[in-house]
This record gives structure tokens, C-alpha cells and sequence, in this order.
């Protein structure tokens, strides 16, 4: 390594900046011979605060600052974490605002009900699942990535909305198993987006599954319910049994049956009687009964993002940091 590029990675990782984060930020460009270059120097720091979320001044003279910090509206985070914070909102903010960039505005259609959306998927769709919800958040003129590079070392977010200029961009970082697990990721997180809960907020930062997480404030709560609305019909879905001790093949087997009686997801239904009956380890086992063959879930939303962004509006230093965040260095 250079000692331009150690001295500026050292700084960085001293503001918390994770290793992988300055890895995937730093521009192709760069050459150690650069470094004799003032303008040379000048452009690299340029380039890593545009895509680390970092103010550019201070970074010339070898300080850290962050653009974001205190704005961010965080679920779950200790109040003290200020670092963590800052560092989280500016990171996704500069991803979110560049992902924006590239995609164009959707209908002005305003805030969707759970009803109404769920209403829509059905039309196309035999259930409401995480490949609908995907199409139908690009067709908004929502994009939705999943993060394969984060900003801290020691702290992931399951994931991330970003609000810009009236309009919202979606992150996720949890690396579900299964797709019911992220179909409710997203659509809680787009419940967030249309039940206004970044009105005042340039993004809203979970970071712990609001599936299981524990005692979730009301937004959480309102987003929850909106979720289940769009997933199962009902904010509060009943799921019973007419047996009380059941394996993973026979509840494999019983959501199967049941899922097109009710137009709900095999996986969701068994994710609802997990939640009721706290029945985690046989449901997670009848998930895997029910996805036998299911690959990498970042790759299949991250393949749908890839077609999807026009990567035209992007330069080149843009678009190539963009790929790195989404594992697309290949394409």
C-alpha cells in the first residue's frame, strides 16, 4: 500500500469507517504516483467523501467529518452511539442520493394504503412476495438495493430508507435466508415511506429485524401492521392449527395447502405462526422444506436493481463504486 493511501485509510478507519467500506470507496483511478500531485490528492479526497457521506474541506486537511449526523431518525440504536450514527447516515445518504441519480421519478400516485397495494400485487400475482414487492418499489420509482459493503466494522443495519428531494430509496442489509423473511424487510420499510415517517427525517435506519424485534415504538408498530396488511390481508393475522404439536415437514406441508386459499406466500404463513406461537425452529426448518433450491437473496434483488438503474447517469467513478456496493464488481 501506498503511504498517501495508508495515511488517508488510517484516518479513516480511526472515524470508524470500516475496512471494507474505504475498499469498495476507493476510486480505480488511483495511482501511488498521484500522490506526488496536490491535485491529484485533492481529487482522491473529493472522491471519498462524495461516496463515504464525508465532508470535503475538512478531509484536505486530514480530518473526518461527517455530512449527516444528528438528522437520521435510528430504531434500536443506544443514544450515546454517536459515531455509529453518523457514520451510518452518511454513508447510506450518499448511496441513496447517487442511486437516485440514476433512476427516474415514478407515478405522482401519493401515499399507497396496505389495501390498495396488497390489491395490486394480487392483480399480477398469485401472492403478495418479495419479487412483487420489488417490481412494484422500481415501478414507484423507488429503488431497492441490497448492500454487500457496510460503514462500521462492528454494526450492521437490517436496513435503510433514504429521503431526498420528496423522494425515497430503499436499502436492505439483512442477508435473510429466505424470502418471506425479506418480503416483510420491504415492506415494512415501505410502509415507512408511505405512512410519512420521514416527513421530517432524511432516513430512517433499522437495525435490528422488525420482525422480532422487541418492543417496537409506534411507528414500528404502524409499520408492522402495514406490512402484514400488504403480506396476509389483515394487520393482525390469526393463524391456527387444528393440531398442537406439529413437525417442519407437517407445517411445510399445511401452509402449502393453505396459501392459495388464503392468496398468502407459503413462507409468510409460516412466518405468522411462528410469531403467534413462538414456534421459531420448527417454522425456520419448514422454510427450508418450502425453499429447498433458493440461492443468494441479495443477488436476486440486486440483479433486478442492475437492469433497472440507468447506469448512463452515473459517471464512470459513480456507477463503479455503486457495483462494488452491490457485489456487481463482475458486471
Amino acid at each position: 500500500m501506498d503511504p498517501e493511501r495508508k495515511k488517508l485509510s488510517d484516518e479513516l478507519r480511526r472515524a470508524g469507517i470500516s475496512k471494507a467500506a474505504i475498499e469498495a470507496a476507493w476510486p480505480s483511478w488511483w495511482d501511488e504516483t498521484l500522490a506526488t500531485s496536490p491535485s491529484g490528492r485533492a481529487e482522491l479526497r473529493f472522491a471519498l467523501a462524495r461516496r463515504l457521506g464525508l465532508r470535503s474541506q475538512p478531509l484536505l486537511g486530514e480530518r473526518v467529518e461527517f455530512v449527516w449526523n444528528d438528522e437520521a431518525r435510528f430504531k434500536h440504536l443506544a443514544t450515546e452511539d454517536e459515531a455509529a450514527r453518523s457514520a451510518m447516515t452518511s454513508f447510506g445518504m450518499a448511496i441513496g442520493k447517487s442511486l437516485l441519480q440514476s433512476v427516474s421519478e415514478g407515478p405522482a400516485m401519493g401515499a399507497i394504503s396496505a389495501e390498495r397495494l396488497r390489491e395490486a400485487l394480487l392483480a399480477r400475482r398469485q401472492f403478495a412476495d418479495l419479487a412483487g414487492l420489488v417490481s412494484t418499489c422500481w415501478a414507484l420509482g423507488i429503488p431497492v438495493i441490497h448492500l454487500r459493503v457496510f460503514p462500521l466494522d462492528a454494526k450492521r443495519m437490517h436496513a435503510m430508507v433514504v429521503h431526498s428531494n420528496g423522494r425515497f430509496a430503499i436499502l436492505l442489509g439483512h442477508d435473510a435466508r429466505f424470502p418471506a423473511q425479506l418480503a416483510f424487510t420491504l415492506a415494512h420499510e415501505l410502509a415507512h415511506i408511505m405512512l410519512g415517517h420521514l416527513a421530517d427525517a432524511p432516513a430512517l435506519v433499522d437495525l435490528e429485524d422488525p420482525a422480532t424485534a422487541n418492543e417496537p415504538d409506534g411507528q414500528e408498530h404502524e409499520a408492522d401492521e402495514y406490512a402484514l396488511t400488504v403480506l396476509t390481508g389483515s394487520p393482525n393475522p390469526t393463524i391456527q392449527t387444528n393440531i398442537d404439536n406439529f413437525n417442519a415437514p407437517t407445517l411445510a406441508q399445511a401452509v402449502r395447502a393453505a396459501a392459495p386459499i388464503y392468496l398468502i406466500e407459503p413462507g409468510t404463513l409460516a412466518l405468522c405462526l411462528a410469531y403467534r406461537r413462538q414456534a421459531w425452529p420448527v417454522a425456520m426448518a419448514a422454510l427450508g422444506k418450502l425453499y429447498p433450491e433458493v440461492g443468494p437473496l441479495w443477488q436476486e434483488v440486486n440483479g433486478v436493481a442492475a437492469q433497472q438503474i440507468n447506469w448512463s447517469e452515473l459517471t464512470d467513478d459513480a456507477a463503479d463504486y455503486l457495483r462494488n456496493l452491490m457485489g456487481l464488481t463482475d458486471a
